[in-house]
C-alpha cells in the first residue's frame, strides 16, 4: 500500500503532557500534529472563564506550552497543526497565537473555525423548548445558562487547510474532527465518500486521547508499567482508502497492540452501529484489528451510514453549589467510625437547616474509600482497617455548603478516635455547570472560516446517502462439559468511560473464541450485581448491550449511572473511568479447556 497521510495526537485533555509536541517532531515523519482539549467538564470551566474575563475561555497551555516553544520547529519541518484548544473563545486564542508567532518573527498562518458558539441565541432556542436528548427534561431556566454550543464537524477544518493554513484552531467541534479535517484536505473526500469518513472518524477516535492508545489506562497495565514516564503518543498513518495503521514514535514507551488500540476504539462510543458524528454516521461493529509488525496495528472495515441533519449540541447551566471533603480513618473500626461520623456531620448540618427553615441539600454522597465501597454486591466483607471517608452535597443555596464545609471541620474534636489526614486550606462552595444535551438543525448553525485570505461562511451536507447498519447477531455459547469461573480480566480487556450519566464500558476478548462466553456472561442480572448499587431508581431498561463481531468485543451502557454526570455529579467517580475494573475483577464462568488451551498458548498477564 502507498503511504498514508501520518497524524500524531499530542493532546486528549486540557492539561495533558507538555512532552507530546517535541515527541513527534522529533520523530520527523509526521505530516499533521491534531490536539483535542475539550470534554463537557472542560467546557463548562471555560464557561465560567470566560464569564469573569472576555478574553479567557481557551485552553492556554494550548499556546505557551504547545506552541511557543515548538513553532520554530514546527515552521521548518512544514508539519501542520488542528486544535480545538479555541474552546470558548477561539478568537482569543488565535490573537494569543498570532502574538506569539510574529515575537519569534515567523510567518505561520493561522485560521480561525468559528459558529459552534449559540449562547447569544438563547433566548431564540428557549423560544424552541428543545428537550434534553437522554432525558427528554426540559430546557433549563434561560437566567441560568452559561454557554451553549453545536459540535461542529471536520469539512471546515478541511476547508481551511486547502486555503493554506498552517494552523487551524476551532471552537467546540467533535474530538475526532480535528483528524479527520486533517484526512479530507489530503484525500480530498467528498460528504458522500461515507465508508473513508467513517475510517478517518475512527482513526480520529483512536488519536483523540493521546496515550490512551499507546498503554495508557490499560487493562495489562503491567506489561508496559516500567516504560510509562517515556510513553509513546500514538501516530495514526491514514491511507486513501479508509483504513489506517496506528504506531508510537520509535524509541518511546507504551506498546501498541490489538489490546491498547480496541480498548480505545471502544471507549465512549455507545452503539457501535450509530456513532452520530457530524459528518457521517460510523457503523464499528466489524472493524478488524490486526498486529503487523511490533507496536503496529492496522485497523480497517469501519463503514459510514449517513450524514446526519442535527449538530449535537451541549448547554451548560448553573444548577446551585457543591463540595466535599476528605477524612481518613485508621485503626480498629475505621469503616464503622468514618460512616458514624459522616452521619453525624450531615446531622448537625440538617439540624442547622432546619433551624434556619432553609430546604435539605439536594444531593448528598457517602463514600468509604478502602472499605470497597465502589464494590457494592461484589465487596468482601472483612472490615478495613484504613478508610477515607469522602463526603460531599449540593445545594441551591452557596452558604449551606458552607455551612457543610464548616461543621465537618468543626466536628475534629468530636469524632471516634483515628481521625486523621494531610490536607491544606478548607475546600469552598463551587458552582455546579450542569449538563443539558440536544440537537440542533444544521442549517440553524451558521459556521465561519477566518484566515489571511478573508471570511468564508460554510454550509455542510444535511441527510447524504443513508443506508441501513448490517444485522449483528450475538453469539451462541457453545456447550462445554466442564466449566471454571475466574475473573473477567482473564478472559478480557476493558476500558470505561462516561456520556453525561450514562456510563460505556468495552469489552473486548483477548481470543475470539472466548467471546461468545463473555457475551453469555454479561447479562443484566450479572451486570446489576457488579454496577446496581450506582443506579437509582428503577433500574428497568438501564442497560444496554451491543456486540461487535469484527473486533470480537462489546459495549455495555449503563444509563442514569453517574450520579448526573461529570459536570454536577458528587460521585467518586463522576464519569465512570474505574467502572471497566469493577467489571474485570467479577468472576464469570468459562469452557476449563478451552481456557486452558488458551492459557498454553498465550501469556495472559495481568
Amino acid at each position: 500500500m502507498s503511504q498514508g497521510v501520518r497524524i500524531g495526537g499530542a493532546s486528549g485533555f486540557w492539561g495533558d503532557a507538555s512532552l507530546a509536541t517535541p515527541q513527534l517532531l522529533s520523530a520527523r515523519s509526521v505530516d499533521f500534529i491534531v490536539y483535542d482539549y475539550l470534554a463537557e467538564i472542560t467546557m463548562a470551566i471555560l464557561a465560567r472563564a470566560r464569564a469573569k474575563d472576555p478574553e479567557a475561555g481557551f485552553a492556554t497551555d494550548f499556546v505557551t506550552s504547545a506552541m511557543a516553544p515548538n513553532l520554530a520547529e514546527i515552521a521548518r519541518q512544514g508539519v501542520r497543526i488542528v486544535s480545538n484548544a479555541g474552546g470558548m473563545n477561539a478568537e482569543a486564542c488565535a490573537a494569543a497565537l498570532r502574538v506569539e508567532i510574529e515575537s519569534q518573527g515567523l510567518s505561520l498562518r493561522v485560521a480561525v473555525i468559528t459558529g459552534d458558539d449559540l449562547l447569544a441565541r438563547r433566548e431564540e432556542i428557549a423560544a424552541r423548548a428543545p428537550l434534553d436528548m437522554f432525558h427528554s427534561a426540559p430546557l433549563p431556566p434561560v437566567e441560568k445558562i452559561a454557554s451553549i454550543n453545536a459540535y461542529l464537524g471536520a469539512f471546515p477544518i478541511a476547508v481551511a487547510l486547502d486555503r493554506g493554513a498552517d494552523i487551524v484552531i476551532t471552537g467546540r467541534c467533535v474530538d475526532s474532527a480535528v483528524t479527520l479535517g486533517a484526512v479530507i484536505h489530503h484525500y480530498g473526500w467528498g460528504a458522500d465518500d461515507l465508508d473513508v469518513l467513517a475510517g478517518g472518524s475512527l482513526a480520529g477516535h483512536i488519536l483523540e486521547c493521546g496515550p490512551q492508545a499507546t498503554g495508557g489506562n490499560y487493562t495489562d497495565w503491567r506489561a508496559v508499567a516500567g516504560t510509562l514516564s517515556e510513553i509513546g503518543y500514538p501516530i495514526a498513518e491514514v491511507f486513501a482508502d479508509g483504513t489506517f495503521e496506528v504506531s508510537k514514535p520509535e524509541g518511546t514507551g507504551g506498546q501498541v497492540s490489538r489490546g491498547t488500540v480496541g480498548e480505545q476504539m471502544l471507549y465512549e462510543i455507545g452503539d457501535p452501529q450509530a456513532y452520530v458524528l457530524p459528518d457521517v454516521t460510523c457503523d464499528f461493529s466489524r472493524v478488524v484489528l490486526e498486529e503487523i509488525g511490533p507496536n503496529r496495528v492496522r485497523v480497517s472495515g469501519a463503514r459510514g451510514l449517513g450524514v446526519p441533519d442535527n449538530y449535537k449540541t451541549c448547554l451548560t447551566w448553573g444548577d446551585g453549589y457543591r463540595s466535599g471533603y476528605l477524612f481518613t480513618f485508621y485503626g480498629l473500626e475505621a469503616e464503622a467510625k468514618a460512616q458514624h461520623f459522616a452521619d453525624t456531620v450531615l446531622k448537625r448540618c440538617r439540624a442547622t437547616l432546619t433551624r434556619l427553615q432553609a430546604p435539605d441539600y439536594t444531593d448528598v454522597s457517602i463514600e468509604l474509600l478502602g472499605a470497597e465501597s465502589q464494590f457494592g454486591a461484589l465487596r468482601h466483607s472483612d472490615p478495613s482497617r484504613e478508610v477515607v471517608a469522602k463526603i460531599a452535597v449540593r445545594h441551591s443555596d452557596s452558604r449551606a455548603v458552607a455551612l457543610f464545609l464548616k461543621e465537618a471541620t468543626g466536628l475534629g474534636l468530636a469524632t471516634p478516635p483515628g481521625l486523621s489526614g494531610f490536607a491544606g486550606a478548607r475546600p469552598k462552595p463551587s458552582p455546579v455547570m450542569a449538563l443539558f444535551s440536544y440537537v440542533t438543525p444544521k442549517d440553524q448553525v451558521q459556521v465561519r472560516l477566518r484566515d489571511d485570505v478573508g471570511e468564508l461562511d460554510y454550509a455542510p451536507a444535511i441527510g447524504q446517502l443513508t443506508v441501513a447498519a448490517d444485522s449483528v447477531q450475538p453469539p451462541n455459547t457453545p456447550p462445554a462439559p466442564r466449566t471454571v469461573e475466574v475473573p473477567l480480566i482473564e478472559l478480557a480487556w476493558a476500558r470505561s468511560g462516561d456520556k453525561g450519566d450514562i456510563a460505556n464500558i468495552g469489552v473486548m476478548a483477548r481470543a475470539p473464541e472466548l467471546m461468545p462466553w463473555i457475551w453469555a456472561a454479561m447479562t443484566s442480572e450479572h451486570l446489576l450485581r457488579v454496577f446496581g448499587h450506582f443506579l437509582e431508581g428503577d433500574v428497568a431498561d438501564r442497560i444496554e448491550r451491543f456486540y461487535l463481531p469484527g473486533s470480537a468485543a462489546m459495549n455495555i451502557l449503563l444509563h442514569g449511572a453517574l450520579g448526573g454526570g461529570g459536570t454536577s455529579s458528587l460521585r467518586n467517580d463522576p464519569q465512570a473511568k474505574g467502572y471497566a475494573q469493577l467489571l474485570l475483577a467479577a468472576p464469570v464462568a468459562v469452557d476449563a479447556d478451552l481456557l486452558a488451551l488458551l492459557r498454553g498458548e498465550n501469556d495472559v498477564s495481568h
